[in-house]
């Protein structure tokens, strides 16, 4: 190290600092996974469709009554707010509790709604008749569309929070060993 006082330190030349400019592998990691926990809009959906229905705010010919699955759905949110505790700190058990209630509160009322929606969809196919509709087009049309999407999103969210849940273990297991 170099002084004021002083000459510079034997051996520094300060070509020595390439080493200290790298981040190491697994910080990038952690950011890069991170970045990847994302919100899902498709919640937005499903609580616009609630809440028009609930407030009687549209008639139900422009937006239909909403499936037995959308309410549990709207409870999605939680595994959200746990992901967004869990990331300043690299709070473990926070992104486990997330990624649980992910297939909770995510996934299994998609999968409900589903099987919920598919007589309505067989119908819909075989007859083309419809009963319900979100402006102008089929509820079940769109539902399933959103379900697409919201699986693929929320199938992600576990993906990444696994990721991101084994690089922190690595990294605490790294700590316990020093």
């Amino acid at each position: 190290m170099a002084s004021r006082a002083g000459p510079r330190a034997a051996g520094t030349d300060g070509s020595d600092f390439q080493h200290r400019e790298r981040v190491a592998s697994h910080y990038q990691m952690r950011y890069m996974y991170t970045n990847k926990l994302v919100t899902c809009p498709d919640r937005l959906v499903s609580a616009f469709q609630v809440t028009v229905s609930q407030l009687t705010l549209v008639s139900h010919k422009v937006v239909a009554s909403p499936y037995q699955w959308e309410y549990p759905y709207l409870l999605s949110i939680v595994p959200t707010v746990f992901c967004f505790l869990a990331l300043p700190r690299n709070n473990i058990s926070y992104l486990v509790i997330s990624m649980i209630s992910a297939g909770l509160f995510c996934v299994a009322p998609l999968i409900y709604g589903c099987m919920e929606m598919f007589p309505v969809a067989q119908q819909l196919l075989r007859h083309g008749k419809a009963y319900r509709f979100i402006f102008g087009f089929s509820a079940v049309s769109v539902l399933y569309l959103v379900i697409v999407i919201a699986v693929q999103v929320h199938g992600w969210q576990i993906y990444y929070s696994k990721k991101l849940l084994d690089q922190w273990f690595a990294g605490t297991q790294e700590k316990k060993k020093k």
